[in-house]
């Protein structure tokens, strides 16, 4: 029986929904894998060391700093799920700004806070074994991994661009056919290209793809008409720390 833990960091929850909405699945894993903390779901904890642990959210106090080093000692094999828990989610749009006067303007007393100047993935502070994209994460691609890691390999999982899912759809390119603003040549598949298939450009959500090619992007995205600035701000949302070199080419 493999034993599984699921973790929250700083985070809106969402990834951990995505695999409590995997009802129908998780009854044909039930036999195989025995959760031991999940407190999404159940009161019940058990002590560890634990085969699996899937964690969301980044880290933004010390105390997380802390917590993470600790289930990390405790797990076989560490899963990292969403933008939050693999570039810093969408709450690192903080790392290039002053966290104090963000304090001082939104609590009264700021002096309370015990808080990190950055938000940062997990994989900053220890070892993570997978990682799992998206804001939140694709329910498809986390049973492909809570499969693998029960057959024993390594799991399947796209490290290409959405373009490519769009072309192997079938997908008219909204770029070229309607001029719209696209981050998919530099962002990781796994969400089906769902914007592109409705008509919108890509926003990013899986993180960008392995090797993405900033420059090249910032030349389509200007052919649309936007400004650096404009592309800054494309950017800057669920993995904006993920995207930073591809980001600093476009300015």
């Amino acid at each position: 029986m493999t034993t599984l833990a699921v973790w929250k960091f700083a985070s809106c929850d969402g990834c951990q929904l995505s695999l409590l909405d995997c009802e129908d699945e998780l009854l044909i894993l039930a036999d195989r894998v025995r959760i031991a903390h999940f407190l999404e779901a159940s009161r019940e904890v058990l002590p560890g060391p634990y085969d699996v642990s899937l964690v969301e959210g980044s880290i933004t106090t010390p105390a997380d700093a802390a917590r993470i080093e600790e289930i990390r000692a405790a797990s076989g094999i560490l899963v990292t799920l969403g933008a939050c828990a693999t570039a810093g989610g969408i709450q690192a749009l903080r790392n290039n700004a002053d966290v104090a006067e963000f304090a001082s303007v939104v609590y009264a007393r700021p002096d309370y806070l015990d808080v990190l100047a950055t938000s940062t993935p997990i994989a900053a502070h220890v070892d993570v074994d997978y990682e799992l994209h998206g804001c939140p994460i694709d329910k498809g691609q986390l049973l492909e991994t809570l499969a693998a890691l029960l057959a024993g390999r390594k799991p399947d999982l796209p490290a290409h661009s959405v373009c490519f899912d769009c072309k192997q759809r079938h997908h008219v390119c909204v770029v070229v056919a309607r001029g719209e603003p696209c981050l998919g040549p530099v962002t990781r598949a796994g969400c089906g290209a769902i914007c592109p298939a409705l008509g919108r450009g890509c926003f990013g959500c899986f993180g960008p793809a392995d090797s993405p090619n900033g420059a090249a992007e910032a030349a389509l995205l200007r052919a649309t008409g936007m400004s650096g600035e404009d592309i800054q701000r494309f950017y800057r949302t669920f993995n904006v720390s993920a995207y930073g070199a591809a980001a600093e080419e476009a300015s």
